[in-house]
């Protein structure tokens, strides 16, 4: 009986060991796909201002009696505007505007040399800058995974550069600043594993702050 009492004592001790083996490896693989998820670059993570300040005293307001105002909640709310073949996508959300240009409307195969055509697209997003007076510009380069990691960092940054030249000969105001960043592979917004995805991620970004009127 003794020895039966045992055996049963040291079962429950490998099978609750078992479990949090299985728990332990379970969230390191809820983690590591975490890790997959797209993200920003540092410094451009959405974020929500409340456009109208709410005061809670406010009669007009007509609170019934006792009744408080809750924590208010502010979404940030995007409008995202894409051509039909995915070469320029236009993304507006209560503080920023973002525009998204593939590298293959831009650039010829593994070359930061633009074309024509890429120029002009350059100019319309100039023409915005200005239409919405801001003077701090973000201009990123990404690429897909394909290739050496270093390759594709050198790469985005000599795409950004050449974006950034033709912004610079538009916008002659002395105020504007830019910030200029070769990303790689790093921060995709779709998935690497097909052509389709990978030719989205191969762009180049131009953001700024939208007009506060």
């Amino acid at each position: 009986m003794t020895h039966t009492r045992t055996q049963a004592r040291r079962l429950t001790v490998v099978l609750t060991a078992a479990s949090v083996m299985v728990a332990t490896n379970l969230l390191a693989a809820v983690s590591a796909h975490g890790t997959d998820s797209p993200s920003y670059p540092p410094g451009t993570e959405p974020t929500a201002s409340a456009p109208v300040k709410i005061d809670a005293n406010d009669p007009d307001l007509k609170l019934v009696d006792s009744a408080t105002l809750a924590e208010p909640k502010v979404l940030d709310i995007k409008s995202v505007i894409e051509d039909q073949g995915g070469e320029e996508r236009r993304e507006d959300t209560n503080t920023d505007v973002k525009f998204a240009l593939q590298a293959e409307v831009l650039f010829g195969k593994d070359s930061a040399k633009l074309s024509g055509e890429a120029k002009a697209r350059i100019s319309a997003i100039a023409e915005e800058i200005k239409t919405q007076n801001a003077t701090k510009i973000r201009v990123f380069g990404f690429t897909d995974n394909l290739g050496s990691s270093a390759h594709g960092d050198a790469l985005s940054r000599k795409r950004a550069d050449a974006v950034q030249n033709v912004l610079d000969q538009e916008l002659t105001d002395s105020d504007v600043t830019y910030e200029v960043r070769g990303y790689g592979e790093q921060y995709p917004i779709a998935a690497n594993s097909s052509e389709t995805g990978r030719k989205k991620n191969r762009r180049v970004e131009v953001s700024f702050p939208r007009s506060e009127s």
